[in-house]
């Protein structure tokens, strides 16, 4: 069972650590690998014989084990809409995109288009950059070899900024725009049948959201219970 991020340690020594399964951490990351290929500047061809991004050997046999990435809960816009609802060719570009994107990626003016993509063209390639680092950072904490999570702070920081951004992901396939929208999902999720994916997706969604607080809190500055 996981228990919440605690600190330890104090100055520049101060940890952050909590203690997550092998199918936890599975899941986290694996939706954060969703995200990043959602959000990150399209790569460079890699190189013949390439290390191996996951790390861990016996980490990726968990994960290719379970079922894959996010362990059934998809963040792709293909599996969003309905089959007659096609996705934009390009959901990446400046035009009529995957509406995730509009959530990581906001526009600098929603009054003027012109603006707005000129904002855009400015700025979004290193947005894009800079979150698909923190995404890269956090999962390389969550397939780090360990029964849990250890980070440092600026680990810490890249965690809360990565698990943010795949609550917003999350949250737009949920159809969570608005505080209401969480009840009236709550309400839905009554009178679903218990193989409905979004009981699934939603339990997730309520586990990122507490394992952000948790960290989020033991971050705070103050005194804190030792790990």
């Amino acid at each position: 069972m996981a228990r919440a991020f605690a600190r330890k340690g104090k100055g520049k020594d101060v940890r952050y650590a909590a203690k997550l399964d092998a199918v936890e951490r599975a899941v986290v990351a694996g939706l954060m690998e969703q995200v990043h290929d959602l959000v990150a500047p399209e790569p460079e061809p890699e190189p013949a014989h390439a290390s191996d991004v996951h790390g861990d050997d016996d980490f990726a046999a968990i994960v290719s084990g379970l079922g894959g990435l996010g362990m059934g809960v998809s963040l792709s816009a293909e599996d969003q809409l309905p089959d007659d609802r096609p996705v934009p060719a390009d959901a990446r570009s400046f035009g009529d995109r995957d509406p995730a994107l509009e959530r990581l990626l906001p526009a600098g003016n929603r009054v003027d288009d012109q603006l707005s993509a000129e904002f855009r063209r400015l700025t979004e390639h290193g947005l894009r950059q800079r979150k698909a680092r923190h995404l890269e950072s956090a999962m390389a904490a969550l397939r780090a070899p360990g029964s849990g999570v250890e980070l440092d702070e600026r680990t810490a920081i890249d965690m809360v900024v990565a698990l943010t951004d795949v609550r917003l992901v999350l949250g737009e396939r949920l159809g969570l725009r608005e505080d209401a929208d969480v009840d009236r999902l709550e309400a839905e999720l009554d009178e679903m049948d218990d193989d409905d994916p979004r009981l699934h997706a939603m339990s997730v969604y309520d586990f990122l959201t507490w394992l952000q607080e948790t960290l989020a809190t033991a971050m705070l500055p103050g005194d804190h219970p030792s790990a």
